[in-house]
């Protein structure tokens, strides 16, 4: 099975060539695409180096600036559909998620028809460098999430995925709305609201060791706000079921 990664970046030039190397040590079919928002340290000509180190395995999407994480994905996504992918992977490039549990996923795609790399089913955890407090904010954004859009997952805010290729093609993805990294709970919600077999894999999730992290208080009180937007308006699909797929 051929996997596609995307992974945007932006100011990742610290990590991209250390996760592209460990990538490249897995047992697996895989191809690298960075989606880069024209970082200020660098991140796209190293990327460009990066493509010209691994011919035919990495490819590079320059954009003009910050976009957002919704189009860096839905043309990311594209971009790798073109190129063969049979399977794609959602993941951030600061190593906060783990390539080696991309075997374990790739596994559980076999017979489902998409996987969250989860911090909250037995067997994953977060950083124990975490404090008591940033462990119950994680935790607390995640229920809140869930409970509101009654997903009966662990994780739903996770930004580690592996999806089928035609699991994604058949989704109506220009229904979402979401920029932020709510879009990536709008995903999840709307494979939920299609009737889609979703899978959980245990995964360690570690904070960054390089570079800053983008999350911010403002970030997080938008999202707050937002699930209830996304809830509404797949009222349609969540009635609808697989009826409702377009």
């Amino acid at each position: 099975m051929q996997i596609g990664i995307v992974t945007p970046t932006y100011n990742e030039a610290e990590n991209l060539p250390k996760l592209v190397s460990a990538l490249f040590t897995l047992p697996l079919n895989l191809t690298v695409l960075i989606v880069d928002d024209n970082s200020p340290d660098g991140t796209g000509q190293l990327a460009d180096q990066l493509k010209e180190t691994y011919p035919g395995r990495v490819d590079v999407l320059h954009r003009p600036g910050k976009m957002g994480l919704r189009s860096a994905y839905l043309n990311g996504f594209q971009k790798v559909f073109d190129g063969g992918a049979q399977a794609v992977v959602q993941m951030d490039a600061d190593f906060s998620h783990d390539p080696a549990a991309l075997v374990g996923m790739s596994k559980l795609l076999e017979t489902n028809d998409f996987v969250l790399g989860s911090r909250y089913v037995t067997g994953g955890s977060v950083d124990e460098r975490w404090s008591a407090g940033r462990k119950r904010l994680s935790a607390f954004g995640n229920f809140y999430a869930r409970t509101i859009l009654g997903l009966p997952l662990h994780d739903v805010t996770t930004g580690y995925r592996m999806w089928r290729r035609e699991t994604l093609q058949s989704m109506p993805l220009e229904r979402i709305q979401s920029n932020g990294y709510v879009f990536l709970v709008e995903m999840a919600y709307l494979a939920h609201c299609l009737e889609y077999k979703i899978a959980e894999a245990p995964i360690y999730f570690a904070d960054r060791q390089w570079g800053k992290s983008k999350m911010s208080i403002k970030i997080q009180m938008e999202a707050a706000f937002r699930i209830w937007q996304v809830r509404w308006h797949y009222r349609d699909l969540k009635i609808a079921g697989k009826k409702g797929r377009l």
